[in-house]
């Protein structure tokens, strides 16, 4: 059977999961557009239950509240599509998981959902750590369908959470 992933992202997949093992640290995801997608590329390399705790699909805005502790409030003020709720996302996962670091994906995969201000293809990545500062990234990938942008949203993921985990080398 082929891989559910392309080589590239599996590849870095490894790479992430091998940096958090040999320090001893456990991952956990919440995510939103990404449905799972995220956790799925990490649980695609064998060994991943050393350091993957859990993965966390918070589509709607009642799971992010009641999986993740954001509050209302919080989302409407700033949308479940913002730097705001992926910051929050992240550090909520810190909270409700036993983990050392967590990776938040929210964002508008289309093809509807759009507006002028939160376009289709917009999405936010967060990482949050014990050891520290929050990562947030905001991605817009434009309207390259739904599918390609989930896709793009995972890469991104897991690319903000190996430069976090690299940044904690350095301090």
């Amino acid at each position: 059977m082929k891989a559910l992933f392309p080589a590239e992202f599996v590849d870095a997949a490894e790479m992430l999961l091998a940096e958090l093992r040999r320090r001893g640290l456990r991952l956990a995801t919440v995510e939103s557009c990404t449905g799972g997608l995220v956790a799925g590329l990490l649980t695609e390399i064998p060994g991943a239950s050393v350091v993957v705790e859990r993965g966390l699909v918070t589509y709607s805005n009642a799971a992010k509240s009641d999986l993740a502790g954001l509050s209302s409030a919080l989302i409407d003020a700033h949308g479940a599509v913002s730097t705001e709720v992926a910051r929050a996302m992240a550090e909520g996962g810190l909270v409700h998981a036993p983990v050392d670091l967590v990776i938040a994906v929210t964002g508008i995969a289309g093809p509807d959902g759009g507006s002028a201000a939160k376009p289709v293809g917009l999405v936010y990545v967060a990482v949050a750590s014990k050891r520290g500062p929050t990562l947030t990234r905001e991605c817009r990938f434009g309207s390259i369908g739904r599918a390609a942008i989930r896709l793009a949203s995972v890469k991104a993921a897991v690319e903000l959470a190996r430069r976090a985990v690299t940044s904690e080398a350095r301090d």
